[in-house]
C-alpha cells in the first residue's frame, strides 16, 4: 500500500467499511469516534483495544450526551444518547475509557469481538 497514509478522521481508500453510522465507524484498521474530542475524531487500532464491555445505560449516563461525568468514562457526541439503553466501554489500558453508544451496538460489539480473537 503505497502513498500518502489517510488522516486519522478519514479512511484510506483501501480500507473497507465494516459499520458506520455517522458517529461510530469499524474499518479493517480500528475504531473511528467521530465527534470524540471537540475538534474531531479518535482513531483506536483494534491491536490497542484489551476488550469490550457493555454498560447499562441509565441516570446520568443516559443523559452525558458528551464528555465525561466520573472522570473515568469519555463519551463522544451523540445527541441520541438518552433514547439508548447500552453503551459500549472500550479499554485500552489508558485510565480513561472510550464509551459509544452506536446506533447498533449488537453489530459493533459482534465485530470487535471477532477482531479481537
Amino acid at each position: 500500500m503505497g502513498g500518502r497514509a489517510p488522516s486519522p478522521g478519514r479512511l484510506g481508500h483501501d480500507d473497507r467499511m465494516l459499520y458506520d453510522d455517522g458517529r461510530i465507524a469499524l474499518d479493517d484498521r480500528g475504531l473511528l469516534i467521530r465527534w470524540y474530542y471537540l475538534w474531531g475524531t479518535k482513531r483506536i487500532p483494534y491491536s490497542s483495544i484489551r476488550r469490550v464491555d457493555r454498560l447499562q445505560l441509565g441516570g446520568w449516563r443516559s443523559w452525558r450526551i458528551w464528555g465525561s461525568g466520573d472522570f473515568r468514562h469519555w463519551f463522544n457526541l451523540d445527541p441520541k444518547r438518552p433514547n439508548k439503553q447500552v453503551a459500549l466501554e472500550i479499554h485500552t489500558g489508558s485510565r480513561t475509557v472510550p464509551t459509544i453508544t452506536p446506533d447498533d451496538t449488537d453489530a459493533v460489539e459482534q465485530i470487535l469481538t471477532a477482531k479481537l480473537a
